[in-house]
């Protein structure tokens, strides 16, 4: 199993990262929270890294903590979630609201996240509630992404639907996320939570 990498990052979009690693490119598929804080392309950096195998697969997945890493372990290692689906609940929960979520056995929130019924948060409450009290999550400040407002937001559109999000649905988050906002400029990671939370109320 590889437990983390360090090199250079050669690419990174919201579908996947390639890591350079003395000439060789490991891709890697990694959660919002780890992408919003990623540095420049070129720039050095270590992940901490889940190795997952199948008999006709073999996948990274990469994150900037091991608090992100251990929560993607234990999601997976509820019935019913794929690394797919771990990745979206993580893209979609922040990790500290994530823990209070099951912390309170709060399914409401944690089936919020498209491809995450009733019954599964119920699992995830009944398998991981006792199980995250040794998950230490210091908060970390984001690296903030830079380009044009028309970027940023088209990024969000992206990412809503990449959660499993309608088109029309996400484009109506962004708005009532700038509404209640009311600047004018963004942040990719403030607007981000401010539209996944209207999508949760």
């Amino acid at each position: 199993m590889i437990a983390h990498i360090r090199g250079k990052l050669a690419h990174k979009s919201l579908d996947y990262l390639i890591v350079d690693v003395n000439g060789v490119g490991y891709k890697i598929h990694t959660p919002l929270s780890t992408f919003y804080r990623l540095p420049d392309t070129d720039s050095s950096i270590k992940l901490n890294t889940y190795t997952h195998v199948r008999e006709d697969l073999l996948q990274l997945y990469g994150f900037l903590t091991t608090q992100e890493r251990d929560l993607f372990q234990l999601l997976i290692g509820v019935s019913g979630i794929g690394p797919k689906l771990a990745i979206n609940i993580l893209s979609g929960i922040p990790c500290n609201a994530l823990c209070q979520a099951l912390s309170e056995g709060d399914a409401k929130k944690l089936s919020s996240t498209p491809g995450v019924g009733k019954k599964t948060a119920q699992r995830m409450v009944l398998e991981l509630r006792d199980k995250i009290g040794g998950i230490p999550l210091p908060d970390e400040p984001p690296i903030i992404k830079k380009g044009a407002q028309e970027e940023i937001e088209r990024d969000l559109i992206f990412a809503l639907i990449n959660l499993g999000y309608k088109k029309a649905v996400a484009e109506r988050a962004l708005k009532e996320a700038k509404e209640t906002m009311k600047v004018d400029t963004y942040v990719i990671e403030d607007l981000l939570k401010e539209a996944l939370r209207v999508l949760s109320s």
